[in-house]
């Protein structure tokens, strides 16, 4: 499932390439025909992601809800103008105009709503680090959940209620980056520990729009290591850890895998 920052990757390439213009939009696949037609037309008035959710605002008011889930890809591309290729598979939505094209493959959720309704998804979604905080509102807010679950703190990672654009990647890497067990329940960490953590989410997210990989070693930052090397354990289950030479250990934590080492998160 794309984490966070691919969704805000998402989000500027529509930005850049589709906003403050009319956008075509159809469903070759069928499915979202009906849909299409309350904002084909339109002008894109802007994009914006919230986590893994990505919401297109068009100036009838009306707002296009995206979530890739675990199978949903974008396919963007520049094209000659009026000349647009085939699409290729099962594709739920085009969107294009006479330079661009974004083609959307199974999503989980394609869906227009009302300005209203995506306000109130937005507002129940946990706080985004990739979102503006100049006055640490959202910092504040994710502490604040975090504080009042006995859940434990690698399961409460992956609640998109209570910090929104953290998945198994980051999940992982965040809590061995701040040597804190993944089991610890989450009102049991400190406002410093969980302030560290918000605010390496903030750090590695944004390296993540910036390169389109999740790269979570610091003196990788500069390079394009490869996919085995950028991260210090996750899908490393059995190796020895990179800082300790403990092997990294892997269970199912509701369901996802979870991996740690118990060397250095203790």
């Amino acid at each position: 499932m794309p984490e966070g920052h691919i969704v805000h990757r998402n989000a500027n390439d529509f930005n850049r390439h589709f906003a403050g213009a009319p956008l075509d939009i159809t469903s070759p696949q069928g499915r979202f025909s009906e849909s299409a037609k309350l904002v084909s037309g339109r002008k894109l008035v802007k994009a914006k992601a919230v986590g893994k959710q990505l919401f297109l605002r068009f100036e009838n008011d009306l707002v296009l809800r995206i979530h890739l889930g675990i199978y949903g890809k974008w396919a963007f591309r520049e094209v000659a103008p009026e000349i647009h290729p085939e699409p290729i598979g099962q594709v739920r939505a085009r969107f294009s105009n006479l330079s661009w094209l974004a083609d959307l493959r199974g999503p989980t959720v394609c869906e227009v709503i009302t300005k209203q309704e995506a306000r109130k998804i937005e507002q129940k979604l946990g706080p985004d680090p990739l979102n503006a905080d100049p006055h640490g509102v959202e910092r504040d807010r994710f502490i604040e959940r975090a504080n009042s679950s006995k859940s434990a703190i690698g399961l409460l990672l992956m609640n998109q209620d209570v910090i929104a654009g953290i998945g198994n990647v980051y999940r992982a890497e965040i809590l061995f980056r701040a040597g804190i067990d993944p089991h610890r329940p989450a009102n049991q960490l400190t406002k410093d520990e969980l302030t560290e953590i918000w605010r390496d989410s903030v750090e590695l997210l944004k390296i993540g729009v910036k390169t389109g990989f999740m790269i979570t070693r610091d003196e990788l930052r500069t390079k394009k290591p490869n996919k085995s090397e950028r991260n210090f354990i996750y899908k490393r289950e059995g190796l020895p850890c990179r800082v300790c030479g403990t092997n990294i250990s892997i269970e199912i934590m509701a369901g996802r895998k979870l991996y740690f080492c118990a060397g250095c998160q203790k």
